[in-house]
């Protein structure tokens, strides 16, 4: 299935974030047509990362990140950048801490899970 240009899914979550009372705005723009996307929640002074990765059935999901603090965020953007020139950058300011993101959240993985994971890597 093909996806939709970068370009147009950061416009269209701009619009969901605006129409819905929330400040958004493109803090980076990436490649307009395949641009990784990265979306920055700001709610008071909590900061957290929603980053677009693979699930394990093969589909698009969004996995949460932080919380961080201004500091924290903008090293992990500029790292981020530095190996990565077509990311986008997307943050969003909400009262409610919402994203108004286009597909789903990846549930937190457990101890447990993370640690199977880490040991299993690569097999």
């Amino acid at each position: 299935m093909a996806r939709l240009k970068t370009e147009i899914r950061a416009t269209a979550l701009l619009r969901r974030a605006q129409g819905a009372g929330a400040f958004a705005a493109v803090l980076r723009r990436g490649d307009p047509d395949a641009g990784a996307l990265w979306v920055v929640t700001r709610q008071g002074g909590i900061l957290h990362r929603y980053v677009e990765q693979m699930s394990m059935s093969g589909g698009r999901e969004w996995f949460r990140d932080g919380p961080f603090t201004e500091d924290e965020q903008t090293l992990r953007i500029n790292k981020a950048v530095d190996r990565d020139p077509d990311l986008w950058i997307v943050e969003v300011e909400d009262s409610q801490g919402r994203a108004f993101l286009d597909g789903d959240i990846a549930k937190p993985e457990t101890a447990a899970e993370a640690a199977a994971k880490a040991l299993f890597r690569g097999r």
